[in-house]
């Protein structure tokens, strides 16, 4: 029965093939746009997330506080009360602490060779590259021989080395940091654009202790950067941390802190969760094209009862129930909208395709919003088919038949 329904639907929309088109575009479009959208909207989370992952997981930034001068409170970092023996405090002291690292900072002019180019210079412990997780590409990362020492080394980024050095292999080469020259040990592997869009590959790294008495001529660091055994455990750290400090920097209970610590997996997850709500919004969006061809299909259908009445009065006339006219009509609507779906996803794989390569945006399409948006599209047919249906099978088959 089901079978024959089929097949008398297909021949139906067959007679009016353009009709047919033009009914089951509005679904076309519909299905297209929902997974455009959504493809775009995953794309945008997974780049979040790849950004994210970017900057080291599980990481908390430890920052001077403020400072009071003439009267006037100093944004973050206005204090220089940050150690070294900080750092390595928190990374013993706190199990739930796997590595830490002082971190420093500066913009210099780098020259290398007969280059020369203006980039951030951080200076950093062999700990730096676990928290951050940084490959290199090339050579190795500083060492405890290097900190101890306060070693003439650098690693370079793949922007500076591009820059200074160009297709040159930059390991071995001296480049110069206000006239003091770096042997260069090694090379970073690509790390990309932050979350904030600055490049992170635009760098040179040097031991903390060179860049402290080499460099800058200090004896405090500008941040500690820390890694917590698991995303979980961030919130405890964050809370040892502050425990630790207060104790080491002596600050009495009545008082305030001389720090500030920045939880990244917060940041990650407020991101995480921007990215969902685009792509929920971009996808509900499209879906109103949905809503618009049901309304269509609907139609439709009211206009082929009207066209089919006939047809209907005759088919009851030699035995049809009312039920089986029902189920023909709703199975017409079903395969319009099915149709439709299939040909509104192969538009939407094609449209996330073309706006991948032409406007290098990131797409993602899921499978699994591919196949509901079929089955969404078959359930718009069953919902907007079923008045049409409906109507056609409470018809009076005497009054069917006189129908003209």
């Amino acid at each position: 029965m089901l079978l024959m329904a089929f097949r008398i639907a297909l021949r139906a929309l067959g007679r009016n093939k353009l009709r047919s088109i033009l009914t089951m575009l509005g679904i076309i479009i519909g299905v297209g746009a929902v997974i455009a959208m959504v493809a775009i909207g995953e794309g945008a989370k997974a780049l979040v997330r790849q950004q994210i992952a970017s900057l080291g997981t599980n990481l908390l930034i430890i920052l001077p506080g403020t400072a009071y001068v003439g009267g006037a409170r100093t944004g973050s970092g206005g204090r220089q009360n940050l150690v070294a023996a900080d750092a390595w405090a928190i990374m013993n002291e706190i199990p739930v602490v796997t590595a830490a690292s002082p971190v420093l900072r500066q913009t210099q002019q780098v020259i290398g060779g007969e280059q020369n180019w203006s980039t951030s210079v951080q200076g950093v412990a062999p700990e730096y590259q676990r928290i951050r997780e940084w490959q290199v590409e090339e050579g190795r990362f500083i060492n405890e021989p290097d900190v101890e020492s306060a070693a003439k080394v650098a690693l370079i980024g793949q922007t500076v080395a591009y820059n200074l050095f160009g297709e040159e292999d930059p390991i071995d080469n001296v480049i110069r940091i206000k006239k003091i020259p770096f042997r260069i040990v090694g090379v970073l592997g690509a790390k990309g654009q932050s979350g904030m869009g600055n490049d992170q590959d635009d760098v040179v790294m040097i031991p903390y202790t060179t860049m402290m008495k080499r460099i800058m001529g200090v004896t405090y660091i500008q941040q500690i950067v820390v890694a917590a055994a698991s995303a979980d455990l961030t919130g405890e750290a964050k809370n040892q941390i502050t425990l630790l400090l207060r104790e080491r920097h002596k600050i009495r209970q009545d008082m305030e802190d001389d720090f500030n610590i920045r939880n990244l997996s917060d940041i990650a997850e407020a991101a995480s969760n921007s990215a969902t709500v685009m792509a929920v919004l971009l996808g509900s969006i499209a879906s109103v094209s949905l809503l618009v061809g049901g309304i269509v299909i609907m139609n439709i259908m009211l206009v082929s009862v009207t066209e089919r009445t006939r047809e209907i009065g005759i088919r009851m006339a030699v035995g049809a129930r009312s039920r089986d006219i029902l189920l023909q009509f709703i199975v017409e609507a079903v395969v319009m909208a099915a149709i439709g779906g299939a040909l509104g996803i192969l538009i939407g794989i094609g449209s996330s395709s073309i706006i991948h390569r032409v406007m290098e945006w990131p797409v993602l399409v899921r499978p699994d919003i591919v196949a509901v948006a079929l089955i969404v599209s078959g359930g718009v047919g069953v919902f907007f088919g079923f008045y049409p249906a409906q109507k056609a099978a409470h018809l009076d088959p005497i009054e069917a038949l006189r129908y003209e």
